[in-house]
């Protein structure tokens, strides 16, 4: 099965054919690139999805995700990620498999046909001028033939003529035999012309045409087997990355698998339990005796000696205030109780008492004359956003956690430090044995300020440490003196300030943390009305243009963009940090290396370079 000898005549029949051919494989192209802009534009979805679902740094979202349905919802996302990546190794190995080794073989294919269908047009252009050069030959030898009758009739007449003179019937013989040899002569031509295009013809029938239309067919069905390789490379190609799929899905099931609803349960346990005890039973206040009703309603009293039990000074002790809003403890009796508060003693007739649900009505409707000003100062400061250092506003067991994370963190920061330090210090042996590389002396200041940021912190650590003592019990919660300094601050103010100093909260409001008997008034009046004073924002130095981005993660920093100007309220004390303000809300410290500095040399406490 040859197109040579079953298609000698389909020339054309067979260009348009190898034309179909190359326009089915351009657009199989087409359908590749098609494909591969789908794989990536799913795979720049699923990235985007997966990014959109992830935990936001150093937000409460990132905190939730120490559960295990949670971790779980997280290694899914990454697997998700992973699972796009494989839709992009797709759309790379068919741009580069496919695409790029298809469109070269185009155009080998089009340089191909190209010269072998000019062969064949040079082949039949070829056997044409044979052929025109026959049909000449041969109508020259018919136009000959019949000039040497003519002239072989024109003598005969002029011959069998008496009346013609011999000289004319001489020149018409010589004429015939003139015309007679010319016929003979194109007949000769005409014969050799004719051999030659047989010739020609069967060389251009059974060798050209089948020798070049061969090489059409070989053409022809390499760009088959091709097209046909390619759709193989396609799905092996599809076929590569199924187990690494199948991977990404095993993890998401082995990622389903590990969530541990009895773990999660414990966490929201660890991340809620305030450690305090549950409250005690509420004694039976018998209202048939005066003298019962007396000692009962004196039961709320500090001073009272039989019933530990009802006693609401205690660390140990428990909330019992359940009908009071935002579970809020009710304000303590007066440090000293009356003669007549004696347990099972007889009650004076001039101090009638009202029954205990009276008096905590009588609290739920009443107003304090007079505030709580450390409590006030404190509630402003949750509401802004601003916790107290300590995080005295939260439980004890969660404050505890909290201290031992920011002991952690302190800690790293140290480590991170110290060997910075030590990474200086090895800088400025190598300047001192090598001096051409550069000046030790140059790293002094910066040995000095790692030097300096690293007792800074663990100055930092030493006090969240001796927090977190106290909280474990480590540590007594007050000294001797600050006992008797709370002792006679009770005795100036036994009711109100007493209050106010048990009734601190959470910034949500539905807290309420108590200490102990001893320790309900923890300042004396001089700190108490250093904390009520307002603190007026610091004026403007000076502005600063930060020159890289800087992340402020810890307490008292600031972050920063490039290129971000702000205002200076505070230059660099020789410590590395320098402060600013971004608006009326926002300040806090930034590396001074971070920053360049404009300080108005009119301004209130700015240094004048000269």
């Amino acid at each position: 099965m040859s197109w040579g000898t079953e298609l000698w005549d389909q020339f054309d029949n067979l260009e348009k054919h190898t034309q179909w051919g190359i326009d089915i494989l351009e657009k199989y192209i087409k359908f590749v690139k098609e494909r591969t802009e789908i794989e990536l534009s799913y795979a720049k979805q699923l990235r985007n999805l997966s990014k959109k679902y992830q935990p936001k740094k150093n937000s409460k979202e990132e905190e939730e995700y120490k559960y295990t349905s949670c971790k779980a919802f997280l290694s899914t996302l990454n697997e998700m990620n992973d699972y796009a990546g494989q839709h992009e190794v797709i759309s790379e190995n068919m741009t580069s498999q496919i695409m790029v080794e298809l469109a070269r073989y185009v155009q080998e294919l089009k340089q191909e046909r190209k010269s072998n269908f000019h062969d064949g047009r040079k082949a039949q252009q070829h056997i044409e001028t044979c052929w025109k050069q026959l049909e000449s030959s041969k109508r020259r030898f018919e136009r000959d033939c019949k000039e040497a009758d003519r002239a072989q009739q024109y003598f005969e007449k002029m011959d069998a003529d008496i009346n013609v003179t011999k000289a004319d019937v001489e020149k018409a013989r010589q004429q015939a035999q003139l015309r007679h040899q010319m016929a003979e002569d194109s007949k000769a031509d005409y014969s050799s012309i004719l051999q030659k295009f047989n010739r020609e013809q069967r060389e251009y029938y059974h060798s050209h045409i089948p020798h070049i239309f061969q090489k059409i067919q070989e053409m022809e069905e390499r760009r088959v087997v091709r097209i046909g390789e390619s759709m193989k490379t396609y799905a092996e190609l599809d076929r590569q990355v199924i187990p690494i799929i199948g991977k990404c899905l095993d993890g998401i099931v082995k990622a389903a698998e590990s969530i541990d609803q009895k773990s999660d349960s414990q966490l929201v346990i660890e991340a809620y339990k305030s450690g305090f005890e549950p409250p005690g039973d509420i004694e039976f206040e018998d209202y048939a005796q005066p003298m019962k009703r007396t000692v009962s309603d004196n039961s709320l009293s500090n001073s009272r000696e039989g019933k530990p039990e009802l006693k609401f000074g205690g660390k140990s002790k428990g909330k019992l205030w359940p009908f009071i809003k935002k579970n809020k403890p009710p304000p303590p009796p007066p440090a000293s109780a009356s003669p007549s508060a004696v347990p099972n003693g007889p009650q004076s007739p001039k101090q009638q008492k009202e029954p205990l649900s009276h008096r905590f009505n009588e609290f739920m409707t009443s107003k304090p004359k007079i505030q709580c000003f450390r409590s006030l100062k404190r509630g402003l400061s949750l509401k802004l956003g601003a916790a107290p250092e300590d995080f005295s506003n939260l439980p004890p067991e969660q404050r505890r956690k909290k201290l031992q994370q920011k002991v952690h963190e302190l800690n790293k920061e140290i480590q991170k430090e110290m060997d910075q330090r030590d990474a200086i210090t090895k800088m400025k042996d190598v300047y001192l044995k090598n001096p051409q590389m550069g000046d030790p002396a140059s790293l002094d200041h910066k040995l000095a300020e790692a030097t300096q940021t690293i007792e800074k912190l663990r100055l930092e650590t030493q006090k969240f440490e001796a927090w977190l003592a106290e909280v474990e019990g480590r540590l007594p919660a007050r000294s001797e003196q600050t006992r008797r300094q709370s002792g006679m601050y009770d005795g100036q103010m036994p009711t109100t300030v007493t209050n106010c100093a048990q009734d601190r909260e959470s910034p949500d409001g539905s807290y309420t943390e108590e200490q102990s008997q001893e320790s309900e008034v923890k300042v004396l009046a001089t700190d108490f009305d250093d904390e009520f004073d307002d603190e007026e924002p610091l004026p403007a130095i000076g502005t600063c243009k930060a020159l890289y981005t800087f992340e402020g993660q810890n307490e008292g920093t600031i972050s920063v963009m490039e290129g971000e100007t702000l205002c200076v309220i505070e230059e660099d004390k020789g410590d590395g940090w320098t402060r600013i303000r971004r608006n009326e809300d926002e300040e806090g410290y930034v590396p001074t290396s971070y920053v360049e500095v404009y300080l108005d040399k009119n301004a209130k406490g700015a240094k004048t370079y000269i």
